[in-house]
């Protein structure tokens, strides 16, 4: 966790870097859509965007991973209660006495 957070301390420091060193205004094309702005909303929009793409990418393996962990936590709780049962089970019976083989 703490190499990731490091990762992305790095990119947005180059990011800014990158905005402060470009400060000039472009138009912003998309089909009927036309707009003057900086160059550093463009690249803020675009990280964002993919910073919200990764995460959404990201969601259904969470889900995932918290599905098999609740199925992984209630076999484990079985397990537990199938081992007490055993242990009642093998308590209560007596054993058979020694003497009695032919």
């Amino acid at each position: 966790m703490k190499f990731s957070m490091i990762v992305l301390i790095v990119l947005l420091a180059l990011v800014a870097a990158f905005a402060v060193q470009n400060p000039g205004i472009i138009t912003v094309k998309f089909m009927q859509f036309r707009q003057d702005t900086s160059l550093l909303v463009v690249i803020v929009g675009g990280f964002v965007a993919g910073v919200l793409g990764g995460w959404l990418a990201g969601l259904s393996g969470f889900f995932r991973r918290r599905t098999e962990a609740a199925a992984a936590a209630k076999r484990i709780r079985d397990l537990e209660a199938e081992i007490v049962n055993l242990k009642k089970t093998v308590a209560g019976t007596t054993p058979s006495p020694k003497g009695n083989a032919q």
